[in-house]
């Protein structure tokens, strides 16, 4: 739970009867675990294994842009006499 939901409650947990206040926390809880998962959020492992896939794209880009423009260079000075 991050900081400022265990703030609250824990504030709950005071003011509340101990069985009111457990059942708040399990309802607020699960509205906010529902909240998250329709964000369609995506876990820490995903992201990096996504920013690896898309380091390795753009390096392949780079590399062919690279050959694309060796291959008109060759083109162009094959067309020149």
């Amino acid at each position: 739970m991050t900081m400022p939901l265990k703030k609250i409650a824990e504030s709950l947990s005071e003011v509340f009867p101990a069985d009111l206040a457990q059942d708040m926390k399990k309802n607020v809880r699960a509205m906010v675990q529902a909240s998250l998962e329709k964000m369609d959020l995506v876990t820490r492992e995903e992201l990096v294994i996504q920013e690896k896939v898309l380091a390795r794209t753009r390096e392949q880009l780079d590399e062919l842009q690279q050959r694309v423009s060796e291959l008109e260079k060759a083109l162009q000075e094959a067309a020149d006499p």
